[in-house]
């Protein structure tokens, strides 16, 4: 017997049509390559978008079709965003910190048919030209002027009128794909359905997570080319907050201007963000009105206790930690306070939030070491396993069996961690940053949180390095604050309080930067490879057991 309940596709569609009709006035504000300012609405975005749709159909694009962008945060992708999925065809955007090798490869590997570029980044595109058999290459340029050979995207919508249904597709319908960093071999595609990104931006906005609503005004530092900037630009448009793009300036004053400025209730970076943003708070208390954010979302990779705990005392904002992946839409869990928690003493509250929190509602996880499923006891350490109502069951042009994914179906992330008995869920650290030292396990992720609660340190990134005796010890890297000076004395007598001997690294190294992946995550291979000898084993081969 089946429920007698209407069967309504969830596609992105929907959400443009609610976001039309309940939220047209709500503003879109965006940022230009020469820091002006460009004001615009849902009705506006969605008008043009309604036009982008129609010329894309104009040029060929039929359902199945590729589509890629390469561009920076504002309301023109905004625009991309919906005409692209609406027609049928797969918005696959591009992230634009990559190198031009990679991106050709990405752009080749999806068979992107038409590529849509933002003027400012067309050095980097034209690189890529004579790689890439895309059919068209449309420019988004504020004067009207384009490359010869491309479309200009204006005249592509002006050309057109906003007579579009914004009808309903298949939910199994593609929407939208990504790619993974690669940072472990070649990037993998991730394909979303119209039914994954509908119910994602649900989850998304729900109170466990985000709480959004109308009354938000949301800021995504978070790239929109980097997994749909967490899903913020359809979540916003079904809840009805407000939207502020930062474009191409990512440096705090600018982000905290535009914080400011507009009043932004709620946004959402990397921890490389966060740290320049409280650095730059500290410099200059006072300067900025923050007073209407509520949350400040952080993502991708473990975010530093310190941090979390600098923003809540010295000015009153508080972090909102989110655990997620390409391949987990991406956000997986969150850790809001729980109604406990909301009367706990702020060190507890703290604790909590430099976890990763539980499962976000339709997502579900587990951990599983050697010995089968880790209990739920807050200690015992295991990967990461999730499946949800939007998380991958396949890569894109997979031929056969993958061992990141379970006979039972469930994800492999990679991620050790331990879960308590609450379903909490804290990152010990990546599957393949582990450090195994004499046969036990050290968490990298633990160490660099500490180094960062040190107040004359920047950055810092942990890394397994070979070692004769005892096969792994970890090492450290840190940048230092302007102006501070480097005392590997007393980081080592910071980590000796608080650590087993045994974890405490045996170099602590200075530098003047640490590589990052173009997420803005560390980019730890390099940095094991950089220092792969510096315990005089040149050759892994030669280590002990």
């Amino acid at each position: 017997m089946h429920g007698l309940m209407m069967d309504m596709p969830l596609s992105i569609p929907l959400i443009a049509r609610r976001a039309l009709t309940l939220y047209g006035s709500r503003p879109i504000v965006s940022r230009r390559p020469d820091r002006s300012l460009h004001r615009s609405t849902y009705h506006e975005v969605l008008g043009r978008s309604a036009r982008l749709a129609r010329a894309l159909r104009r040029l060929g694009v039929k359902p199945g079709d590729r589509v890629a962008t390469l561009a920076w945060n504002h309301a023109r992708h905004l625009e991309a965003y919906f005409a692209i999925p609406s027609i049928g065809a797969v918005l696959h955007t591009l992230n634009l910190r990559l190198h031009p090798d990679d991106i050709t490869y990405i752009a080749t590997h999806a068979e992107d048919q038409v590529v849509v570029v933002d003027k400012v980044l067309w050095p980097l595109w034209e690189q890529c030209t004579g790689r890439v058999a895309a059919r068209h290459v449309v420019v988004m340029s504020d004067d009207g002027i384009v490359p010869p050979g491309t479309l200009d995207y204006e005249t592509l919508v002006a050309g057109e009128d906003d007579g579009f249904a914004w009808d309903d597709l298949p939910e199994q319908t593609a929407a939208a794909m990504c790619y993974t960093s690669g940072t472990t071999g070649r990037p993998k595609g991730v394909v979303y359905s119209h039914r994954s990104m509908t119910l994602h931006a649900l989850g998304a906005g729900m109170v466990h997570v985000t709480g959004l609503s109308e009354r938000d005004t949301v800021l995504p530092v978070v790239p929109m080319f980097h997994v749909n900037a967490w899903g913020l630009p359809y979540a916003c448009g079904m809840f009805g907050a407000a939207q502020v793009f930062p474009g191409p300036h990512l440096d705090p004053a600018s982000l905290l201007g535009l914080l400011a400025d507009e009043r932004v209730t709620l946004t959402a970076g990397v921890p490389t963000i966060w740290l320049g943003i409280l650095q730059a708070l500290d410099a200059e208390p006072g300067r900025y009105d923050l007073s209407r954010l509520r949350a400040m979302l952080v993502g991708g990779s473990a975010a530093p206790s310190a941090m979390i705990r600098g923003f809540r005392q010295r000015h009153g904002l508080h972090v909102l930690h989110l655990w997620g992946m390409t391949e987990t839409s991406p956000i997986g869990t969150a850790a809001f306070l729980s109604p406990a928690l909301l009367d706990a003493d702020e060190a507890t509250q703290d604790a909590y939030r430099a976890k990763q929190g539980r499962a976000a509602p339709l997502v579900e996880i587990r951990g599983r070491s050697a010995q089968g499923l880790i209990p739920w006891d807050g200690t015992t350490m295991g990967e990461l396993e999730v499946r949800g109502a939007w998380v991958a069951r396949q890569y894109y042009g997979a031929d056969g069996p993958d061992d990141r994914f379970t006979p039972d179906g469930w994800f492999r992330t990679g991620d050790i961690v331990t879960i308590d008995h609450e379903g909490n869920m804290t990152i010990q650290d990546r599957a393949k940053d582990l450090v195994k030292s004499g046969g036990e396990w050290i968490s990298s992720v633990a160490l660099e949180g500490a180094l960062m609660g040190h107040p004359d340190v920047a950055e810092a990134a942990v890394v397994a390095v070979p070692h004769a005796k005892w096969d792994e010890r970890p090492l450290a890297v840190v940048v230092m604050k302007p102006g501070r000076t480097f005392d590997e004395a007393a980081l080592r007598g910071l980590l000796e309080g608080m650590f087993a001997k045994w974890w405490v690294p045996d170099a602590i190294l200075p530098a003047d930067a640490i590589p990052k992946t173009s997420a803005g995550k560390f980019l730890k291979s390099a940095l094991r490879e950089q220092h792969r000898a510096h315990y005089g084993v040149a050759d892994e081969s030669a280590r002990g057991g």
